[in-house]
């Protein structure tokens, strides 16, 4: 059993492809019309909890794989990640 696995089981909350597949499940529930405003809800506060949670189990992997990437000499050897409009992309008035 891997490791996020085994803190998924630990922490009882569900491991990340199962929070993923109820996210789905309640998006399509919410999408089809048939549910009363309390069951909308209900469903909106549960996939709001899915979807950080989600978030979180991706940060972790994420943070993983960094450490996975450093070379020998302790570098980071990842690419920071490029934003639209960054300090670059400034116009000039």
């Amino acid at each position: 059993m891997s490791q996020a696995a085994k803190a998924s089981v630990d922490d009882g909350q569900p491991a990340f492809e199962e929070a993923v597949k109820k996210l789905e499940t309640i998006l399509e529930a919410m999408e089809s019309d048939d549910l009363p405003l309390e069951q909308l809800l209900q469903r909106f506060e549960e996939g709001t909890r899915l979807y950080r949670l989600c978030q979180d189990r991706l940060s972790e992997a994420e943070v993983q794989v960094q450490r996975l990437e450093q070379g020998l000499g302790g570098e980071l050897t990842t690419r920071p990640s490029e934003i639209p409009g960054d300090a670059g992309d400034t116009e000039q008035v």
